[in-house]
């Protein structure tokens, strides 16, 4: 059983993201920006997996991924982008912040278990295709 942090400010998204989650036997915990995301990882840095979102508030997905992979005690924490609103060019900077893998929205169930599976079981190396 792992322990993943979502941070998405979009609450139907949050709830699908968690009931995914959750249908795996993973403990979740909700935050609903960037900030809080980062205040949370700070205060208690054994979660195991971080799903972000880009677009939020008070500190967006690309700032949390860069502040995040700026602290050492997070460079091997695996970091999922969910977005809808990025373009190639963006997926591939956000993947060179330190982000571990991209899943397009709208969350698809069977993918989003996948990619979660493949990080948790390579003990924090994300497989790659």
């Amino acid at each position: 059983m792992a322990k993943i942090l979502i941070a998405e400010d979009d609450r139907i998204s949050q709830k699908l993201a968690a009931k995914i989650v959750k249908e795996l036997g993973h403990i979740v915990f909700v935050s609903p920006h960037g900030k809080h995301a980062y205040e949370t990882l700070m205060a208690n840095n054994d979660f195991d997996l971080l799903l972000t979102d880009i677009m939020m508030p008070e500190m967006d997905g690309q700032q949390l991924i860069k502040t995040l992979r700026g602290d050492q005690q997070f460079n091997d924490l695996p970091i999922i982008i969910m977005s809808a609103v990025v373009g190639i060019s963006d997926i591939s900077n956000l993947l060179k912040l330190g982000a571990t893998l991209f899943l397009a929205k709208p969350l698809e169930r069977e993918e989003l278990q996948n990619y979660i599976t493949r990080c948790l079981d390579t003990d924090g190396k994300c497989l790659h295709n």
